[in-house]
């Protein structure tokens, strides 16, 4: 038999399923997702060239802080005391706002410079140290003298948080040599795995120890459980948060067993959640203060399901210095319409004023990063569509992945009220 090979039928089948294939290829491609500003960016935009602002500048939403706020306020019982984080609102006017807001005067803080500027600036403060800090820093502070801040007495408004019980030593040295007593608190691992408390025999040698030492006493525990929120809600996240406030109510059974008929859970500072677990907590049987800090903001790392409640109220708002009309890589510029062809949203280059943040382009929509070009924090390249028209001095908005570090990063925070630039808050000296 022979076989007769119809050859132009071979290469239309051929340059069929090429056609097929490149069609195939070309549907994977990214969608166009550019845009133009939104009227909320717009407003924003033209609030801030009224101001005369032309740098990056960290803007802060009045109307959306104190949605968050009442968000907070309406939303934990009166039983249960809030604590605001303060590295997370690193600036005194947004910590006064948000401590009015909600009606409280308790604060966490992370360092000896913050506690310094927070017990000046709120002597009657109640103060809870966020971690736990080297023993020198703690000594620095007491060598400073603590009482020269008028009102304000570190023996009774300053707990200091202790991991282990090399640490409570130190710390009772200092207190001893201080001439004075220092309050503590536990730090207790209920799942995160950070460090703390774990074992029930030494957290019980700690109680004993701070029982037997006039230098040091018990403020309370502190409990943090961020971990909670990365536990999809339902099942998993109910059997997971059952076993965080098991371990929670062990180790308070044991300072209840400790300290026998004087233990009055009344008196001791019961800490608790932060900004994406502190919803979890409204029907606590123990949680007596619940530490919110990045919620009255909500940076992007904190959209998650338990903060729906809560709406982006800090940007970062930076001029757009030079936008061409096609991004072009240095040394394969010849590459370019091979990139413009199958990613639609590299096709314009924009270069703003800065870069490099903790943050994500928002406004216009469609704006990203350039992997292929890399990364600046002086003239950074975000590429997008042809849908995205920028000029010169046009503003570009990016949201802040945290707050605790960003906020720092800009001088002060300019506070927008829907219509106008009202009014400034500066900032922290920056420390970690």
């Amino acid at each position: 038999m022979t076989v007769r090979i119809d050859r132009r039928r071979v290469m239309l089948a051929g340059g069929g399923a090429v056609a097929l294939g490149a069609a195939a290829t070309l549907a994977l491609r990214p969608g166009d997702h550019g845009g133009v500003h939104s009227p909320y960016f717009l407003g924003l935009q033209a609030a801030l060239k009224a101001a005369g602002l032309a740098r990056p500048t960290l803007v802060i939403d009045q109307r959306r802080l104190e949605a968050n706020i009442a968000a907070v306020r309406g939303f934990l019982p009166a039983r249960q005391g809030l604590r605001v984080v303060v590295k997370s609102l690193p600036s005194l006017g947004l910590l006064e706002a948000v401590a009015k807001g909600v009606g409280t005067s308790r604060f966490m803080v992370f360092n000896g410079p913050m506690l310094a500027t927070m017990a000046a600036a709120r002597p009657d403060g109640d103060y809870l140290m966020g971690k736990p800090l080297a023993a020198a820093e703690a000594r620095a502070f007491y060598a400073a003298g603590p009482g020269r801040t008028a009102g304000f007495d570190p023996a009774r408004q300053l707990q200091w948080l202790i991991d282990t019980p090399a640490r409570l030593d130190q710390y009772a040295a200092i207190a001893r040599a201080a001439g004075t007593r220092m309050r503590v608190s536990l730090e207790i691992d209920i799942g995160l795995h950070r460090g703390g408390f774990s074992d029930p025999a030494a957290f019980a040698a700690a109680l004993q120890r701070i029982a037997a030492d006039p230098a040091v006493s018990l403020g309370g525990l502190m409990g943090y459980d961020p971990h909670l929120s990365h536990v999809k809600a339902g099942g998993g996240r109910d059997k997971a948060l059952a076993r965080s406030r098991a371990l929670y109510q062990g180790f308070l059974d044991q300072v209840r067993q400790a300290q026998g008929a004087a233990f009055n859970p009344a008196t001791l500072t019961l800490n608790t959640a932060g900004s994406p677990t502190y919803r979890l907590h409204h029907d606590s049987p123990y949680a007596n203060d619940i530490s919110v800090g990045s919620a009255f903001v909500k940076p992007l790392d904190f959209d998650v399901d338990t903060l729906t409640a809560h709406v982006p109220a800090a940007f970062i708002a930076t001029p757009v210095l030079k936008a061409l009309p096609r991004t072009d890589l240095p040394t394969a510029e010849a590459l370019t319409p091979l990139f413009r062809l199958w990613d639609r949203n590299t096709a314009r280059a924009v270069f703003i004023h800065g870069g490099h943040w903790l943050a994500a382009p928002v406004s216009p929509p469609g704006l990203r990063y350039s992997a292929l070009f890399g990364r600046s924090s002086n003239q950074e390249l975000l590429t997008g569509s042809e849908k995205v028209s920028l000029a010169p001095d046009d503003t570009v908005f990016l949201r802040p992945t945290q707050s605790e570090a960003v906020l720092l990063q800009f001088g002060d925070l300019a506070v927008w009220d829907g219509k106008a630039i009202s009014r400034t808050w500066p900032v922290f000296p920056a420390s970690a």
